[in-house]
């Protein structure tokens, strides 16, 4: 017998030999997966470079310094460096995804549970960056920010986030102005399925337009029993579908699809959120999505268009919309009118439907004429600047017809369309419309009753106020009262007696009791007409339902009262603050006597009241004759933050009686920080100055160094290393000292002094330097100028220490 191809060898020890095709495609499979792992590393490389800027800008140190104080966070967090900075990265964003990567562990637990042998797949050895799944998703993100197109955005969302979830492909819709779908880039699916449905027709129903005209996500357990085609429906005939809208800022752009190969089971509201979340990634990457186009074709996705129709149609006034049309070469030759709303009159008598769908100068031959009007749209449409005039004569518009319309014209871009809006004067009509539309915005019906004949004359809009049939029989004046309610009788009353009796106009609020049972507040408002004999002849009057005013005061009656009850207390709330700041704080800080020493501090408040934070600043004589200077700043503002000033500010007082050096204090003030402070953060600078030989011993806890100032040069100390408090549980500070001559000034100050939300700190700090030269005579002198001169813009508490060396 011979041998079979697949038995196996025994001069191979037992082992199948591998044909050629098989070596080739366990080649090309090992490649493939070097390929993602580098892929992956390099992804992870850009997010911990995200998260060492970040931590450049708060902390105000160099890439170097950020990059460490990066690796001992993740060291002592026990979790690898990716990870935490994932971690930073989500804290900084607080933004949709870092809401959903909170929740992510617990919905792929379920997704598994609820489906262990799909679900499974996705994340082994070569697979997405890592198995924490928060760096899955930011991963994700990252990779689909970076991407050069939509299907490179489609490839990232499919391998990075979504085979976790079972998922094994993705289609990304692009929505076009007349409701047609392109796909704009695909993963998972076979390319000549995904060619197949490279545009979907206006009006066909499909799983994608599902998700797109419901706007709220179409997730279907089984496309089984839908009837709906989509791509890939004979691949995964049985399998889950989800269709979510891609939008941003309220505008819908496309459609993310996402196809499992089995049925889905109901996804826990973690799930949808990152679903969610991905679907807006793939906005930002349609905004700018065009679908390919031949030489002299048009585009047939218009920015914008959809929503420049959509705002046509609800206007009141004639509107058209707009579009570019090129020639040839590329070039604006004309606009073609892609809409006209209903209120569209055109100054010829012509029908809609022959101006819709032309070309500007070819349904107004005499537009660039002395009108100016095409003119004026091609500047609009160049510029983005909208035009504006009045009283434009439209009678050149069309030649040979005798015209003489004069209209309002206002011409606007809106991302690639203009809207083109006139009104035509027509005071007569207008005056009437208005009339109409004011008696049915105001809900008013209006009444006239001949008291001779007894004839009674009613509006439509009278029968609606009371709930009657058109045929039905008016209701006189002096029945009023039976369809009222009970207790409004008595200004019923005087209402008619001020009115039929004493013949002046009169007006009443009542509640009428409609046929249906609903009551509605009413205000009635009527005056005699009298014949010239002085005889009272008939009435006139209106009604208008006032209900919504009725409720809306009732409303507004509460909103008050809750208003002020909690404005009392905010009020409340930022009187304890500030008394709490200024008992530790107080405006006027009693001079600290010290030989051959000035000492010299300030504090200045945040401007709003609600910003009050928890700046402090601290300068006393210890017992062992060395001066404790220091600053601090604790994150947050209001009384929580306040209250954790005071903890440090007193906590630092206690422990420098010990005769510790800085470094050892600040340590034991990062311990009180985390573990006694309910996990606060803070800032902070402390140094201990030492009269008699002139030194200052000093450390920093992500805090800005100290500045010295020294004839007419100015320089920060050298940075020395130290965690911002309350980050870890335990840590070391790095001292440096400093020795000081006489005339130089030394000072300390938190980042309200320079903080600018426009510029980087590194400016903001040679901005101070600048600023700090040349020394004023006294060190009061100094720091007042200082604040007068500071350029800070964030409204936040500032303190500042200095001291002058004799």
């Amino acid at each position: 017998m011979s041998e079979l191809p697949g038995d196996p060898d025994p001069g191979l020890g037992g082992m199948t030999p591998l044909s050629p095709v098989g070596r080739l495609a366990a080649t090309v499979d090992r490649l493939s997966r070097e390929v993602r792992a580098a892929q992956a590393e390099a992804e992870g490389r850009a997010l911990i470079e995200l998260a060492k800027g970040i931590l450049v800008a708060r902390l105000g140190c160099g890439p170097a310094q950020a990059a460490r104080q990066l690796a001992e966070l993740a060291g002592q967090s026990q979790v690898t460096p990716l990870e935490f900075a994932v971690e930073v990265i989500n804290q900084a964003a607080r933004d949709r995804v870092s809401e959903v990567t909170d929740a992510f562990l617990t919905a792929t637990a379920a997704v598994r549970a609820a489906d262990p042998g799909d679900g499974a797949r996705g994340a082994g050895p070569g697979g997405p960056v890592a198995d924490s799944a928060a760096v899955r998703l930011r991963a994700a993100e990252s990779g689909a920010l970076a991407a050069d197109d939509t299907q490179a955005v489609a490839d990232a969302l499919l391998e990075q986030a979504l085979r976790p979830l079972g998922a094994v492909a993705v289609a990304i819709w692009a929505a076009g102005y007349d409701g047609s779908l392109t796909l704009a880039g695909s993963a998972g699916f076979p390319p000549a399925e995904a060619a197949r449905w490279r545009y979907v027709p206006p009006d066909v129903a499909t799983v994608a337009r599902c998700g797109l005209t419901e706007r709220s996500g179409q997730w279907f357990a089984s496309l089984a029993g839908t009837g709906l085609p989509s791509v890939g429906r004979h691949q995964y005939p049985d399998g889950g579908r989800v269709a979510v809208p891609a939008g941003t800022g309220g505008r819908i752009h496309g459609v993310l699809e996402i196809a499992w190969p089995v049925p889905l089971a109901p996804q826990p509201p973690q799930v949808v959120r990152q679903v969610e979340a991905l679907a807006e990634l793939c906005a930002h990457t349609l905004e700018s999505y065009t679908p390919p186009r031949g030489p002299g074709q048009e585009p047939r996705v218009i920015p914008d268009a959809v929503e420049l129709m959509d705002l046509a149609d609800g206007l009141h006034d004639p509107a058209l919309v707009l579009v570019p049309h090129l020639d040839a070469a590329g070039h604006l030759a004309d606009f073609r009118i892609q809409h006209v709303n209903k209120r569209f009159l055109d100054p010829a008598g012509r029908p809609r439907a022959v101006v819709g769908g032309a070309l500007l100068l070819e349904a107004y031959p005499m537009a660039a004429g002395d009108s100016e009007l095409f003119q004026n749209v091609e500047r609009v449409y160049a510029t983005g600047e909208p035009f504006r005039a009045r009283h434009m004569n439209l009678t050149a518009l069309v030649d040979q017809v005798p015209l003489s319309a004069v209209a309002d014209i206002s011409v606007s871009r809106h991302g690639n369309a203009v809207l083109l809006i006139w009104r035509i004067e027509d005071e007569t009509a207008r005056l009437a419309s208005l009339l109409q539309h004011a008696q049915r915005l105001g809900r008013i019906g209006g009444f006239e009753e001949n008291l001779l004949t007894g004839e009674i004359t009613w509006n439509g809009q009278l029968f609606d106020l009371y709930g009657r049939p058109h045929t039905s029989t008016p209701v006189p004046l002096e029945e009023l009262a039976a369809h009222a309610h009970p207790d409004d009788a008595v200004a019923i009353g005087r209402f008619l007696r001020t009115l039929l009796h004493h013949r002046r106009p009169a007006s009443a609020a009542f509640r009428l009791r409609r046929p249906d049972g609903v009551t509605r507040h009413v205000r009635v408002v009527a005056e005699p007409v009298l014949d010239t004999d002085d005889r009272l002849l008939l009435v006139r009057g209106a009604c208008q339902d006032i209900s919504a005013q009725h409720w809306t005061e009732v409303a507004l009656a509460a909103t008050r009262d809750q208003l002020a009850q909690t404005e009392q207390q905010a009020i409340e709330r930022a009187r304890l603050t500030l008394q709490l700041q200024h008992a530790i704080m107080p405006p006027a800080q009693t001079p600290l006597r010290v030989p051959d020493l000035q000492v010299a501090v300030r504090y200045r408040p945040a401007e709003t009241e609600q910003l009050v934070g928890g700046d402090w600043y601290d300068a006393v004589m210890l017992p062992s004759g060395l001066v404790l200077l220091c600053v601090g700043d604790v994150a947050g503002h209001g009384i929580e933050a306040a209250t954790s000033m005071v903890v440090l500010r007193n906590a630092l007082r206690g422990l420098a009686v010990t005769g510790a050096g800085p470094g050892q204090l600040l340590s034991w003030l990062n311990i009180v920080a985390h573990h006694l402070t309910g996990g606060i953060t803070a800032t902070a600078v402390c140094g201990l100055y030492d009269p008699a030989r002139r030194t200052l011993r000093w450390a920093r806890a992500g805090h800005l160094p100290p500045v010295l100032v020294r004839g007419p040069g100015a320089e920060p100390l050298p940075l020395v290393r130290g965690m911002l408090l309350g980050a870890v549980a335990e840590t070391a500070y790095e001292e440096a000292e400093a020795q000081l001559a006489a005339g130089d000034t030394l000072l300390m100050y938190t980042d309200g002094l320079i903080e600018r939300r426009d510029r980087p700190v590194e400016e903001a700090l040679a901005q101070l330097l600048s600023t700090v030269r040349p020394t004023p005579n006294t060190l009061d002198q100094h720091l007042d100028r200082l604040l007068t001169y500071s350029r800070s813009d964030t409204d936040d508490d500032t303190c500042l220490v200095g001291i002058r060396v004799g």
